[in-house]
């Protein structure tokens, strides 16, 4: 547990908060793109076998038919599209940064202590960006937030992961603020606030994958805290969104991460945790 984090220092968990977290973790792995998939597999089988071929027929139809426009079709690219162009990369930042908040998210947590290796995902540039700007601002405050978003399992945190990564990196940790209790972005926000306490007028940017960030920049809008875009990790090649081609794993994932995206917007707006449905540049002024 990183050594500037003590217990009850910026607030516990609402029991309303845990049971969204609860709700939004089932709720998404029952109904993710690739678990509908196994879902609408399963109850075709088990039609086949109550010898209802016809409604066998047309479910599994239905399935080949969606296989296919997933296999074929760029569907996951056309939805992260407006995601990642919400927010334009920055073209310059402040001379005068207060501070750099990178949420978690890019680490694999499990396999890094089951390993004792740092272990990363596809996101991973939020590192190397987070990185950089640290040598480009080693007078701001450096902040990593991320806990744990599993269900199940709450030993390890993915601010120990990025602890160990900072350190290997040769970076001072000390001197880093570690927020190691949320377990999904709205609690990163909120749990950071508590912990930094930002003063009006300050400049602080936030780095995050760009299908992410409106989402992101919706909980910071609405907890009060104006905080600089600056989105990482963009999985669209803008003007070449309709390229048709043989890659179903690789559609897959992104259909998956963009659907995911688009219901949590609607979830997060719904519950209040966001300040719009879509956040962006003009409607966060």
């Amino acid at each position: 547990m990183p050594q500037n984090y003590k217990p009850g220092a910026y607030g516990g968990v609402k029991d309303v908060d845990t049971v969204f977290f609860w709700i939004s973790k089932l709720g998404w792995k029952l109904c993710s793109p690739d678990s509908l998939l196994v879902l609408l597999s399963g109850v075709t089988l088990v039609l086949l076998w109550a010898r209802s071929y016809k409604r066998a027929t047309r479910l599994m139809t239905l399935l080949v038919v969606l296989l296919l426009i997933i296999a074929v079709f760029p569907v996951g690219d056309i939805l992260l599209s407006p995601l990642e162009k919400r927010f334009p990369s920055p073209g310059h930042l402040p001379d005068n940064v207060d501070g750099i908040i990178l949420l978690g998210g890019a680490e694999r947590v499990q396999q890094s202590f089951l390993w004792q290796q740092v272990e990363l995902n596809k996101s991973s540039e939020r590192f190397f960006e987070f990185f950089r700007l640290v040598k480009k601002y080693p007078h701001a405050r450096h902040v990593f937030a991320s806990g744990s978003g599993d269900i199940t399992f709450q030993a390890y945190k993915g601010a120990q992961v990025a602890k160990m990564l900072f350190k290997e990196q040769g970076l001072d940790t000390s001197k880093m603020i570690f927020e190691s209790q949320s377990r999904n972005t709205y609690e990163n926000a909120v749990f950071t606030r508590r912990l930094i306490e930002p003063k009006p007028g300050e400049n602080w940017v936030l780095i995050t994958s760009a299908a992410h960030m409106p989402r992101s920049m919706g909980i910071f809008s609405k907890i009060n805290w104006r905080v600089i875009p600056y989105p990482v990790d963009h999985e669209t090649r803008p003007g070449d969104l309709f390229q048709i081609q043989w890659n179903f794993s690789g559609n897959l994932v992104k259909l998956n991460d963009a659907l995911q995206e688009w219901i949590g917007l609607i979830a997060y707006y719904a519950t209040g945790k966001t300040s719009h449905l879509f956040p962006g540049p003009l409607n966060l002024k």
